[in-house]
């Protein structure tokens, strides 16, 4: 065997950057584009940084949702976290923005917003100098008022004339 063969035998070919490689690339790429478009979309969180939570009980919150806004004056300060019976009752978990601190008697209220008629929780201030502490309750509350018992009681009158 002469060294030539022997030392072209053992050789490690040259490593380039192939067509492979930029397909791999570019589909890595778009597998992780489309995850962020997918989280984002679907409103997923990783963590809740940043937000304290707060619970109120309503006699009513009638198509009131997980994910429903929070708003005082019309600006989303949180959203709605859960929702679960309680002794009857409708109990809300709200998470709100650490920065927006409620007061001991403002008033939390289902109201619908939009021609869709979706819910959401809105919340009046109060003039208290006591605030809720992350974990509280907001004590004075308003129910949702559904269409179909108004409409009910306006028919119901005018039949009792």
């Amino acid at each position: 065997m002469s060294k030539k063969e022997t030392s072209s035998s053992f050789e490690v070919p040259r490593r380039t950057f192939t067509t492979e490689f930029w397909v791999g690339l570019f589909t890595l790429a778009g597998c992780l584009c489309f995850s962020y478009l997918a989280i984002n979309v679907a409103g997923m969180k990783f963590s809740n940084a940043g937000l304290y939570g707060v619970s109120a009980t309503f006699t009513n919150i009638a198509g009131l949702k997980v994910g429903a806004p929070v708003e005082i004056a019309g600006v989303r300060i949180g959203e709605v976290s859960g929702v679960k019976l309680e002794n009857t009752e409708a109990l809300v978990s709200m998470l709100i923005r650490e920065g927006v601190k409620l007061r001991e008697d403002d008033i939390a209220q289902i109201r619908t917003k939009g021609i869709i008629g979706d819910k959401y929780v809105k919340i009046s201030p109060g003039g208290s100098d006591e605030m809720i502490p992350a974990g509280g309750r907001i004590s004075d509350t308003e129910s949702a008022v559904e269409l179909e018992e108004v409409i009910g009681k306006v028919v119901h009158s005018l039949d009792s004339d």
